[in-house]
Formats: structure tokens, C-alpha cells, sequence
């Protein structure tokens, strides 16, 4: 579950982007245009990191996640 998208790096997007979002909450962007897609912002050439994800070295029920500002915190799943 990807946490609240963050309107300004989607109000910045140029009119041929759109974006996604995999399972593990992590954004993609997708070029319409070229039809590609990049892990990249392409106007900021930095990744968007949100949402959680689950790893193989946490203890089972508990996820990895990131903030917004890219800070990593632990999600007990329920």
C-alpha cells in the first residue's frame, strides 16, 4: 500500500508523463510519447520514494517502508 501521493512532484509532471505505482508502493513514470518508462522524475531526475515494501531480513508480519523525505521506518502488517 503506497502511502498519499505528493502533489508537487505531480503538479511538476510535463504533459506527456503520467505515473505508477507498483504493488510495493514504489512510483514509476511513464512517457506517453516515447512510450518508456523511467524510475526517474523527469523533470527532477530524482526517484519518488514511497510506501512499503516487504524484505526477507525483517521478522515475519513487519514490512520496510520510506517517507516522502526518504526516511526508512518498519510497518507491522496487519
Amino acid at each position: 500500500m503506497a502511502a498519499d501521493l505528493n502533489p508537487d512532484w505531480l503538479s511538476c509532471l510535463p504533459s506527456s508523463w503520467s505515473y505508477g505505482v507498483t504493488r510495493d508502493g514504489r512510483v514509476f513514470f511513464i512517457n506517453e510519447e516515447a512510450k518508456s518508462t523511467t524510475w526517474l522524475h523527469p523533470v527532477t531526475g530524482e526517484a519518488v520514494i514511497t510506501g512499503h515494501r516487504k524484505t526477507p531480513d525483517l521478522p515475519t508480519g513487519w514490512e520496510e517502508g520510506y517517507t516522502f523525505e526518504g526516511a526508512r521506518c518498519f510497518i507491522k502488517a496487519l
